[in-house]
């Protein structure tokens, strides 16, 4: 697997479940979550030119594909990467795999960055934009 891509485990628990016995929809998107901030931690140029250039990651949208039933005990992989970087958003790749390799979820997460000072989606340029642009992988590296 490359070194763009961060990999994140958390064993599911009690409280992640629904009245059906299975980890509830919206407890995904906490799961991708903690996926992106892996990908922050194991990518700290990244984060150090958004600070510096004023700019802050905002979800704009994010499209799930649930494959697979995650249950109490499972131990979960969430895989996270950049696969797309465009003039004012990119799209970061999320995939979620149970410890027998079935695929529980995937999701493509598009994100613009924020002027903070401007309150306002910025273009994606500079720095930001070199480190964004070193770290796209294709989305089958994260079958490897």
């Amino acid at each position: 697997m490359s070194t763009s891509i961060s990999s994140v485990s958390l064993r599911v628990r009690g409280y992640h479940l629904d009245g059906y016995g299975h980890v509830n929809n919206a407890r995904y998107l906490e799961f991708m979550e903690e996926g992106r901030w892996a990908f922050f931690d194991d990518h700290p140029r990244l984060i150090n030119q958004l600070h510096k250039a004023g700019r802050a990651f905002v979800v704009v949208n994010l499209n799930i594909d649930y494959r697979a039933a995650a249950v109490q005990n499972d131990d979960l992989r969430i895989m996270t990467g950049i696969v797309d970087v465009g003039e004012r958003s990119a799209i970061c790749h999320h995939r979620i795999v149970r410890q027998d390799g079935v695929l529980v979820a995937q999701a493509d997460l598009t994100f613009v960055l924020l002027d903070m000072k401007a309150n306002k989606a910025a273009p994606i340029e500079g720095d930001v934009r070199e480190v964004l642009n070193g770290l796209v992988v294709d989305k089958s590296t994260f079958l490897a």
